[in-house]
């Protein structure tokens, strides 16, 4: 039967779920520093990604197809 340890002792799985804690407050704060130091940095960035890949596939003249690799559309390959 499994019993909790007495105070003082430390069991492995109550080591991992300190260790997991721990992880997840150290990421929070890192987190709280990274928004203080860099307000709107990660926006800035994600509306620079958009934009630039707006308009930059290539598509077939004919059909309007994106191109996909360097073979070419199939609407105009026959047979």
């Amino acid at each position: 039967m499994l019993r909790s340890a007495p105070f003082g002792r430390v069991t492995g799985s109550d080591m991992l779920l300190k260790t997991a804690i721990l992880f997840l407050l150290v990421m929070v704060v890192i987190g709280f520093i990274g928004s203080k130091l860099f307000p709107g940095s990660i926006a800035r960035r994600m509306k620079n990604n958009l934009t630039q890949a707006r308009g930059k596939h290539p598509r077939c003249p004919s059909c309007g197809r994106y191109l996909i690799g360097k073979g070419g559309c199939d609407c105009r390959k026959k047979g």
